[in-house]
């Protein structure tokens, strides 16, 4: 049976807090006294070394623009500063991406584009692991697209990033963010997988349009998509968002019409 040290409960939780204390962080808080050194060594790199692989896994790319050093040091810096709110090992990349973007102090060598990246990547493990299911939605399969109303998957997520997050690793880290933003589809196919779609402006319009207009039908968002852009040529524009209504719902990103 464990023995509750000599002082009695008062005395057991001042033990654990400072032994979580100098695991989080072993440079600014002692380990408590009386344990060999060599023991909590085991400790020290066991809990570090998990999270920073942890998040070696769910952060491929960022992962791959660090060297060692940069790597464990940003690793650290979440786990020592930040507090999770859930032991789930899943949802540790949430909370990173959450340290990120509230609590991280700005350091002179982050990229611009530290957050953009992680959400991106984030997402792809947010999307595999999300249990809502497309299927139970009332949407007719076999609906007319242009005249009735289109419905999104829940799992289809258009997004929005001031820096080319698909593109950048090793080999391309932009220092400023490009005129242009970078728009892309992310969504989970009826097989389970999940894919990206660089989205253009009228895919983007469309899928935005879908999104916020509940009660409209596909020509009257196509139309609509044509007059924001300023086509001179609406008809063209309602072709070829037909097609594209048709690829969306192949993909399952749209799942049929309103009934």
């Amino acid at each position: 049976m464990n023995r509750i040290p000599e002082g009695g409960p008062d005395r057991l939780k001042t033990l654990q807090t400072a032994f979580a204390a100098h695991i989080r962080d072993p440079e600014n808080h002692a380990a408590p006294a009386g344990i060999e050194d060599r023991r909590m060594k085991i400790y020290r790199e066991l809990f570090f070394n998990n999270i920073s692989s942890l998040l070696a896994s769910n952060f491929p790319v960022l992962r791959s623009i660090y060297n060692e050093a940069g790597w464990r040091k940003l690793a650290r810096d979440f786990y020592s500063e930040h507090h999770c709110q859930t032991p789930q090992f899943t949802e540790i990349s949430k909370e990173f991406l959450g340290y990120l973007q509230d609590e991280r102090k700005a350091c002179e060598d982050d990229p611009g584009f530290l957050l953009e990246l992680a959400h991106y990547e984030w997402v792809e493990l947010a999307l595999s692991l999300d249990e809502r299911n497309p299927g139970a939605l009332d949407a007719d399969r076999n609906g007319d697209l242009l005249n009735a109303m289109p419905v999104l998957s829940p799992l289809a997520w258009p997004l929005s990033y001031r820096y080319p997050v698909h593109r950048i690793g090793p080999d391309y880290q932009p220092v400023a963010p490009p005129d242009e933003p970078t728009h892309i589809l992310v969504y989970r196919d009826p097989e389970e997988r999940v894919k990206f779609m660089q989205l253009n402006n009228v895919s983007r319009l469309l899928l935005e349009l879908i999104q916020a207009e509940g009660n409209a039908t596909g020509l009257e968002l196509l139309t609509q998509v044509a007059n924001t852009i300023g086509h001179p040529d609406p008809e063209r524009v309602i072709a070829g968002g037909t097609n594209l209504l048709m690829e969306l719902k192949q993909k399952g990103v749209i799942l049929g019409t309103r009934r």
